[in-house]
């Protein structure tokens, strides 16, 4: 049946000439057939060269960020499975045949790699208490689990990369295709691949902390967009909890003595406990709204064809 497919290997590159050729070479003798597409994000030294030497269809996203990247070939390319790689070498090109039978056996929309580190350093710590972190926020809020939230290694259907909203401008961008994913309960599965480490003079783009604080807000901008309930709902226990801890004090002593010494500290916690109902009130709008929104989304994703027309 792979042979009847259009299998795109899409992989976004900044300065990977040390990688890209070894990207190229595995992936293509990976799979028969298969398109390998690079796109080149204002990189200073010779990817673009190395790549059309690989015989790769280079292409080119000026706006730095690999969410524009990834935007532009979600956008620009036509194919059946879309195999979305970075360009580092660190990923198993032998683990796409078992994600792509896996794919097709089970009618998924994602596959995800779930990254095993063959090397100490392949991995940072940093990076793995993140990815954990991030895991079991995202069970939390969705219910459904990604192991590895973070993975670059994806194997997806036709109908999830063209219904896919891509919003994001960095490393976020495989957070918002997990969450659109898990939001709308769309069959995906993992798939345990090796996880290698970069050569020496290559350096991860990858910034822990910077690029952490990213994800993690849109970890949060997507709960107050897709479970604005939740969202509104934690809030408002945070705002009640705040008015009681000012408000209490002031009540024991109204009681106690008759009198409210500390009037602005009063009407300060009556003011946050008026925000707290206000918050729940609005998570109950934006919940219905949120409601229309995901059957909007899940409408046009099912008038898609799940790998082509002729599926």
């Amino acid at each position: 049946m792979e042979k009847d497919l259009n299998i795109a290997v899409i992989v976004p590159c900044h300065n990977e000439a040390l990688t890209i050729g070894g990207v190229i070479d595995g992936f293509r003798s990976a799979v028969e057939g298969i398109t390998v597409y690079v796109y080149d994000n204002a990189s200073t030294d010779d990817t673009v060269e190395v790549a059309k030497a690989h015989q790769a269809v280079v292409r080119m996203e000026r706006a730095r960020g690999k969410g524009n990247v990834v935007r532009r070939m979600f956008a620009d390319i036509e194919a059946d499975i879309y195999v979305m790689v970075d360009g580092d070498g660190t990923y198993d090109p032998e683990s796409l045949k078992k994600m792509i039978d896996l794919l097709l056996s089970e009618r998924c929309d994602l596959v995800t790699g779930h990254r095993i580190e063959q090397h100490h350093q392949a991995y940072r710590f940093g990076h793995r208490l993140g990815n954990r972190l991030l895991a079991n926020l995202a069970r939390l809020l969705f219910g459904r689990s990604s192991i590895d939230l973070l993975s670059g290694y994806r194997v997806m259907s036709r109908r999830l990369v063209k219904s896919f909203p891509a919003i994001s401008s960095g490393f976020e961008i495989e957070t918002e295709l997990t969450i659109h994913a898990l939001s709308l309960n769309l069959p995906m599965v993992e798939v345990d691949t090796p996880y290698r480490e970069r050569p020496d003079e290559s350096a991860s783009k990858l910034n822990t902390y910077r690029d952490g604080v990213r994800i993690l807000s849109t970890i949060v901008l997507l709960t107050k967009e897709e479970r604005p309930f939740f969202f509104f709902t934690a809030l408002a226990a945070l705002l009640t909890l705040l008015s009681l801890s000012l408000g209490v004090p002031v009540t024991f002593e109204f009681f106690e003595t008759g009198l409210v010494e500390r009037f602005p500290t009063a009407i300060l916690a009556a003011s946050i406990m008026l925000l707290a109902f206000l918050s729940l009130v609005t998570g109950m709008i934006l919940d219905s709204v949120a409601r229309g929104r995901r059957e909007v989304k899940r409408l046009a994703y099912l008038q898609l064809p799940w790998l082509s027309k002729k599926d």
